[in-house]
């Protein structure tokens, strides 16, 4: 379920703000704020710009407000959040926070490249980061994922658990970024297996923003293939991955989660049973680390690459049911890392 975003602060965080820039919610911007007296204890504020979906999508946007929350905890940073609701809140809420004083702002998603490139312009004196895109700019610091690593050891773990050699991976939009985990996690699979059957489907075109909260359409495509022979799913899709979670757990077979430990994000145990593993990316690591840079004066600006050799990439144990090939996955990470097995980018 979507909730409502929030601005959260490690202290306070003025409300009028905001109103007096935003004068109504018609964008779709909310912008709530906790009560708190205290000034940041570091003097800096930073901005966070989740994309759709926000706090609770249970993958890479609550994985983001992590990396601003041990901002605030660990730096004493002030984090200001403001999520997009329709494709004109990207630009405005980068701007809002801009606004608000924040030194530092980070965009959560591949959708704010064009906003945040003329946002950014504007802006030199802020600096900037960029999740799963690359702004040319001298203030922007452009977050990249090698997630087709870190999808190959889950297509490894999932041909390693699979009882039937029929496996299954549902994107959201056709797009190359999420193309890029289709390419790791089938051949991850076939390095395992290479006679395992992988079926592929996407659930919107690119542009077709419904697919990432799209959970119905990913719950009717996992349960055709649950039924059809398949024992394990793979879903990078965003929110829409819940439907598959939903259709593992009344088919009793497993899902694979994608960019957070869905397993700890699942809610209840009744999902926990049915999530083997998820491939972590380390968007928390990438939104802390660029607020930390910035906080210390010494910003980084280029793209900064986070993949198996620096953990940026990688999979989740929680549940322990992977707890038997632990071993095996490591030692394809360790190949992979050493240039001994290329992971293709692309299908």
């Amino acid at each position: 379920m979507r909730k409502k975003s929030k601005i959260i602060a490690s202290s306070l965080i003025a409300l009028s703000l905001f109103a007096a820039a935003c004068g109504s919610d018609d964008k779709g911007s909310t912008t709530e704020a906790p009560v708190g007296t205290d000034a940041p204890a570091s003097g800096i504020i930073a901005g966070v710009a989740f994309d759709t979906g926000g706090r609770g999508d249970g993958t890479f946007n609550d994985s983001a407000a992590t990396g601003g929350e041990q901002a605030a905890s660990e730096l004493g940073v002030e984090i200001k959040e403001l999520e997009a609701t329709v494709d004109e809140d990207r630009k405005a809420n980068l701007e809002l926070l801009v606004e608000g004083g924040a030194k530092v702002i980070v965009g959560v998603g591949f959708m704010f490249t064009d906003p945040m490139t003329e946002v950014a312009t504007a802006n030199p004196d802020v600096h900037f980061g960029i999740v799963d895109s690359v702004v040319d700019a001298p203030n922007v610091s452009s977050l990249l994922f090698a997630a087709n690593q870190g999808s190959f050891l889950v297509g490894a773990a999932a041909a390693l658990k699979s009882e039937t050699g029929h496996i299954g991976f549902i994107g959201g939009q056709e797009i190359d970024l999420i193309k890029e985990f289709e390419a790791g996690y089938t051949a991850g699979a076939k390095y395992v297996n290479p006679e395992i059957i992988v079926d592929v489907k996407y659930l919107g075109p690119a542009g077709d923003n419904s697919a990432w909260g799209n959970v119905a359409g990913a719950k009717e495509i996992a349960a055709g293939w649950y039924a059809a022979g398949a024992d394990i799913i793979y879903t990078a899709a965003g929110g829409s991955g819940a439907g598959t979670i939903e259709a593992a757990i009344e088919a009793d077979k497993w899902a694979i989660g994608v960019d957070s430990d869905q397993y700890l994000t699942a809610g209840t145990p009744e999902a926990q049973a049915h999530i083997l593993t998820s491939m972590i990316k380390r968007v928390d690591v990438s939104v802390f680390e660029t607020i930390k840079a910035a906080s210390e004066g010494t910003p980084f600006a280029g793209v900064k690459m986070f993949d198996l050799s620096n953990d940026g990439v990688g999979y989740s144990t929680s549940g322990g049911y992977l707890d038997d090939i632990v071993a095996d996955l490591d030692a394809i990470k360790a190949k992979i890392v050493a240039g001994e097995i290329t992971v293709p980018a692309m299908p």
